[in-house]
């Protein structure tokens, strides 16, 4: 809607895991060279965790994207976690093979999943799964169902790698599960961005969606990091919003008064929606 006006080729503040939008702050490449390092290296486990809207979700589409395009790798992703044991284990087979098992005996999905790993292994392929948004998982015994995952090894090497990407509370449901929180071989909390970082984040953005001179002024910016303390997500949500608004009033840059409009306007849905509550 405001693309043209703003001289944009796209909207550069969707919240989409576009991987062209990545912003590669220093936490993010760490976060995805120790992510890479326990897959290429068959480490067992691996834990990313951050904040609601750090952009965990985004790293995990680029991770996917780069073992896809390896023909070595066998990958499985669940996005939405909140299943029981029995589906969790029949979703995993139907990504790896693309086979509906509708049996519900624990038992024989286990053997039928270890066929699949093993079949994998024999053919030269390495198995990993992903699950995204991990803390949901409600069940403490989903959780030990992905422990006894890591039973299929052999003796100088895991057969899978499996990948929890989630919040911070999911630290302490894995903790809660000390025979998995053991096989963690790598752990990565991923931080908000600095004030310095924040605004890079946003001049990237805008390059990747085709400007290349500046919208926000500098005190703008400042009330950006201000509301969004470095969350990438709020960030997005506020860029998007006052280039909206700058479109409407026909602004010439987005200042510090369209900022202070914008993030007026959002807290107060917030306080109006908390009072009704």
């Amino acid at each position: 809607m405001y693309e043209k006006y703003w001289r944009l080729k796209e909207k550069p503040f969707e919240n989409t895991p576009e991987p062209r939008f990545i912003y590669s702050s220093k936490k993010h490449e760490e976060a995805l060279m120790r992510i890479m390092y326990a897959i290429k290296e068959e480490k067992g486990a691996a834990l990313l965790s951050g904040e609601y809207g750090s952009g965990k979700t985004l790293l995990s589409r680029i991770i996917m994207d780069e073992l896809i395009r390896n023909k070595i790798y066998e990958v499985a992703l669940i996005t939405y976690p909140q299943l029981t044991p029995i589906q969790f284990m029949q979703e995993l087979i139907y990504q790896l093979e693309g086979s509906n098992i509708r049996n519900d005996d624990k038992v024989i999905l286990l053997h039928h999943l270890q066929d699949r790993i093993y079949k994998n292994f024999k053919e030269g392929k390495k198995t990993v799964i992903i699950i995204d948004e991990a803390q949901v998982i409600k069940d403490e015994e989903t959780f030990e169902e992905l422990r006894l995952f890591l039973n299929f090894q052999l003796n100088n090497k895991f057969l899978l790698t499996l990948i929890l990407i989630g919040q911070p509370e999911l630290i302490n449901k894995i903790n809660n599960v000390p025979q998995l929180e053991q096989r963690m071989s790598i752990k990565f909390h991923l931080n908000a961005l600095d004030k310095s970082e924040s605004k890079e984040y946003i001049y990237h953005r805008l390059k990747v969606a085709g400007r290349s001179r500046a919208i926000f002024t500098k005190e703008a910016i400042d009330l950006i990091y201000d509301y969004s303390q470095g969350i990438p997500r709020k960030i997005n949500n506020v860029c998007d919003i006052a280039l909206l608004i700058g479109f409407g009033q026909e602004a010439k840059e987005i200042d510090e008064k369209i900022l202070e409009y914008v993030i007026g306007d959002l807290t107060k849905k917030v306080n109006s929606y908390a009072k009704d509550v």
